[in-house]
């Protein structure tokens, strides 16, 4: 449906909180609504594939509750704790499963991307970008966990990058 509005699922994937939020974007403008987020927990005591399952349940369940045109995801970020990295990494391809079985594209970028897009700054504070994340959608209350927040980042990011005309990409 290329004549349909952006509506944007950002993802923050993580085996314990996977942060979520939609932002509905008007093609070539800035201007970028709230849709709906918030996060998926899952029980550290449970068994790994029982939590990957309840992840791809809830995503399952939005992309069927509100139809996104698209899902942008932040890439992979490889720091020191390695195990840390392949949990989320699975997470990520749970996510990246449900989208494609959806038949939904999925944009992905790097955690400096999604803070220079929505701070102005590729190395802002998670408090610079929960702030700026608040500001862009007019909401009022903390957005708590910050993965939240980061996924709503991520969402608005991708938003940003629909809003440029493809001649000025």
């Amino acid at each position: 449906m290329p004549d349909q509005e952006p509506l944007i699922l950002g993802v923050d994937p993580g085996t314990a909180i996977t942060g979520y939020g939609l932002v509905s974007s008007v093609r070539y403008s800035h201007q970028v609504k709230p849709v709906a987020y918030g996060c998926i927990t899952t029980d550290k005591n449970v068994p790994l594939e029982k939590r990957l399952y309840i992840i791809y349940q809830s995503i399952d369940s939005l992309l069927n509750q509100y139809h996104p045109t698209e899902i942008a995801v932040e890439e992979l970020f490889f720091n020191k704790n390695s195990k840390t990295a392949i949990s989320v990494g699975e997470a990520r391809g749970v996510v990246m499963l449900c989208a494609a079985m959806h038949s939904l594209p999925i944009y992905e970028y790097t955690p400096l991307e999604v803070k220079k897009s929505v701070v102005g700054y590729g190395r802002a504070s998670k408090e610079q970008v929960i702030y700026m994340v608040q500001q862009i959608l007019s909401i009022s209350e903390k957005l708590k966990p910050d993965d939240v927040a980061d996924a709503l980042a991520v969402a608005l990011c991708r938003a940003f990058r629909v809003s440029i005309p493809a001649a000025y990409v």
